[in-house]
C-alpha cells in the first residue's frame, strides 16, 4: 500500500511541476502591424519577457510568410551572436538590432520591397524557458510618392506663394501712388486759395 501512495505523490508532484514549466514560458512582445515606405530600412521590434535569467543557450529565430501563404523563409538567427541569412530574399538585407541584456531581439530589414508584404515572426527560446509565444509583425510596404507628384506640388506652392506676394506688393504700390496724388492735390488746392 505504501507503494500506491508513493507513486501517487509523485504523480501529483510531477502533474504541479508540469504546470509550473508551462508558467514559467517566454512571453514575446512585437507591434501588430507595421506600415513602411517602399526602398526604405524598418525597424522590427521584439521584445521578450522571462522568469529564468537569460541565459548563453539564448536563441532567436525570425521567420517571413509571404502575403501569397507560399512557404516560410529563414531571415535571422541568433544563438551567442547573430547570423545573417545565407541565401534567400533577405541576404544581405538584415541586420542585428536587438541587445539581448535589455530583453530586446530586434532586427532591420534594409531597402524594402513591396514582396517583403507579409507577417514575420521572432520566437525566443530562453533555456529552461523553451516553450512560449510567438511574435508576430504584419509589414505593408507602401509606395512611395514619385519625385514628379512632389516636384509638381512645390512648383505650385511656390507659384501660389509668389503670385500672392506679386499681388500685395501691387496693392500697396497703388495704395501710396493714390495717397501721394491724393496729397499732391490738396496741396495744390491749398496753393490755390
Amino acid at each position: 500500500m505504501r507503494g500506491r501512495t508513493w507513486l501517487g505523490a509523485a504523480l501529483v508532484l510531477g502533474a504541479q511541476l508540469r504546470a509550473l514549466w508551462l508558467a514559467a514560458a517566454v512571453e514575446v512582445h512585437t507591434a501588430k502591424e507595421v506600415v513602411a515606405v517602399n526602398g526604405t530600412n524598418q525597424r522590427l521590434k521584439c521584445t521578450f519577457s522571462s522568469s529564468s535569467p537569460v541565459s548563453q543557450q539564448l536563441s532567436v529565430s525570425w521567420n517571413f510568410q509571404p502575403e501569397d501563404l507560399s512557404s516560410h523563409e529563414p531571415v535571422f538567427y541568433y544563438l551567442k551572436e547573430p547570423y545573417k541569412p545565407p541565401s534567400g530574399r533577405f541576404k544581405e538585407r538584415v541586420t542585428w538590432d536587438g541587445n539581448i541584456e535589455r530583453n530586446d531581439v530586434s532586427i532591420i530589414i534594409w531597402n524594402l520591397q513591396p514582396s517583403d508584404n507579409g507577417t514575420f515572426t521572432c520566437q525566443v527560446t530562453n533555456w529552461p524557458d523553451v516553450y512560449g509565444t510567438i511574435g508576430e509583425v504584419r509589414l505593408r510596404v507602401v509606395q512611395k510618392v514619385n519625385f514628379s507628384e512632389i516636384h509638381f506640388l512645390a512648383v505650385a506652392i511656390g507659384s501660389a506663394s509668389v503670385l500672392m506676394i506679386i499681388v500685395v506688393t501691387a496693392v500697396i504700390i497703388c495704395r501710396q501712388h493714390r495717397r501721394k496724388a491724393r496729397d499732391k492735390r490738396i496741396e495744390v488746392a491749398d496753393t490755390e486759395l
